[in-house]
């Protein structure tokens, strides 16, 4: 059984050793503001747990709780609280979105410089970041720390509910600019500036490793056995390309609201090229291997465009159909209409250019789909921007793209991306790939598995695969204008 917390949805699936989802249960999940400041939004922890609950009693019942042999939770990084001995929240999980910590860049960054950090954490300045949160809480609330017996991670808080143990995943950890990547271990520099030291998180536990067994009280919540197994698992994004069957020859690109493309490479070294690009490198799910990566934001843009240019379909189930089949008409290189999908500043490939969202070309005879198809293919110039950072910061040259996602549905959008970036990009049948990746570990910590390859081989990942065409010349030339219109535009917003 898989628990995957998602800053959208809380999900429960329960999957087999072919990677077949045969149950499931899902519920949103949306931050709330902390009572007496309605700025500032945090996770209440108990609706989640509630909904988790809920969700694997479902699935129980659906495949049989004789039948769950163990557990993994995934959830998104950066995210966690501190604890008191008894797994009780001493303060509320601020939610990445909220804006309190941002006042204490400036300050931290004259303890220690932005360049230090990065050679060290693989992290960026950004302002949810959970080092900034503990720095925080210790300037605001030096009491809730005191009065704490550990610090741990959203998937830590829920595995501890399951089985009463403390722990912390490494994948996790990478998303707090909180560890030594390079050591997989704490860097003890960082937590002495915050105040803290190493002892206030729990011990480590490696994906694929053992942390507990579920006990009485959860297994009455949950209605999962009491005495199943739960297995680490950890930051959801490292779990897709194991889910994904990606090859070490290939990039993955998690594509939704937001999309990452990251690497899996057998070393971290750290540069100017990658750290000036706004790059960020994580812990892989597996030792000895670290996933720099790009977050940019990607479907975000198509649901902004569905909303106001389409409308008048918005009670029709098949809009996205809608939206492509009017797209499509459109040939490449003949849609005047340009777009820089800037709508996060400070995000992406082009975040040091402090841009905005822009649409270049606008006449009054442009239709909704021009817009559209600007917007596909603004993306994918993104896309092409990130994947060349990869390349350069990393030395490592893809020979293609597996993607994963809800962005991975859009046929059109798929080739305008191997048109654009010159790679031929890959799907495949099993879209819940972190689900499966997680499983993977789970089946690999109760031994049905020696190794991660082995359980890959046992899921049937049919392909589809959407090679560059004679279009690809004319994206190329197209790319060049959007670099220029970028720097055009730094002049404008400046």
């Amino acid at each position: 059984m898989v628990v995957d917390c998602g800053a959208t949805n809380i999900r429960v699936a329960a999957v087999n050793k072919r990677g077949e989802i045969v149950g499931e249960g899902s519920f949103s999940n949306v931050p709330v503001p902390q009572v007496g400041k309605e700025d500032w939004l945090i996770w209440d922890m108990e609706q989640i747990w509630r909904k988790i609950c809920q969700a694997s009693k479902k699935v129980c019942l659906e495949v049989g709780r004789e039948n769950i042999r163990a557990v993994v939770v995934v959830t998104f990084g950066a995210d966690g609280a501190p604890v008191d001995r008894e797994g009780n929240l001493s303060y509320p999980i601020i939610c990445w979105k909220c804006p309190r910590g941002k006042e204490l860049i400036e300050e931290f960054k004259e303890k220690i410089s932005p360049w230090e950090v990065y050679k060290t954490t693989g992290y960026q300045f950004i302002p949810f970041n959970t080092i900034f949160r503990i720095f925080w809480l210790k300037k605001n609330k030096p009491q809730v720390l005191e009065k704490s017996y550990k610090w741990l991670m959203l998937p830590g808080i829920i595995n501890q509910r399951l089985c009463g143990e403390f722990a912390i995943d490494p994948t996790s950890a990478s998303t707090m600019m909180a560890m030594d990547i390079k050591r997989r271990d704490w860097w003890e520099k960082i937590l002495k500036i915050v105040g803290i030291d190493s002892s206030f998180f729990p011990q480590w536990k490696e994906p694929g490793e053992i942390v507990g067994k579920v006990t009485s009280k959860a297994s009455k919540l949950t209605g999962i056995p009491k005495g199943t197994v739960v297995i680490a698992g950890g930051h959801d994004t490292q779990f897709a390309p194991i889910g994904a069957g990606s090859s070490s020859r290939e990039a993955t690109l998690n594509s939704g609201t937001w999309e990452i493309l990251m690497l899996r490479l057998p070393q971290f070294k750290p540069n100017q090229e990658g750290f000036e690009g706004g790059l960020i490198v994580e812990n892989d799910a597996l030792p000895n291997l670290w996933n720099p990566q790009v977050l940019m934001i990607a479907s975000g843009v198509l649901e902004w465009v569905r909303k106001y240019f389409y409308a008048d379909l918005s009670k029709q189930k098949n809009i996205h159909e809608i939206m492509i089949a009017e797209a499509k008409k459109i040939l490449a290189g003949k849609n005047k209409v340009k777009l820089i999908p800037e709508f996060s500043p400070g995000t992406g490939p082009a975040r040091g250019l402090n841009l905005k969202g822009t649409l270049l070309g606008l006449t009054l005879t442009t239709k909704r789909e021009e817009v559209y198809r600007a917007c596909l293919e603004g993306l994918s110039f993104q896309l092409r921007k990130a994947l060349e950072l990869l390349e350069r910061s990393t030395g490592f040259y893809p020979e293609g793209i597996r993607i994963v996602g809800g962005g991975a549905k859009n046929k059109l959008w798929n080739q305008i991306r191997a048109d654009v970036t010159g790679l031929p990009l890959i799907t495949v049948q099993q879209k819940e790939a972190t689900a499966v990746g997680a499983a993977i570990m789970g089946f690999l910590g109760i031994g049905i598995f020696s190794y991660v390859e082995e359980g890959q081989k046992a899921v049937n990942f049919a392909k589809q695969k959407f090679e560059p065409t004679q279009s690809q010349k004319i994206y190329n030339e197209l790319y060049q204008e959007y670099k220029e219109n970028l720097l055009s535009l730094k002049e404008i917003y400046s």
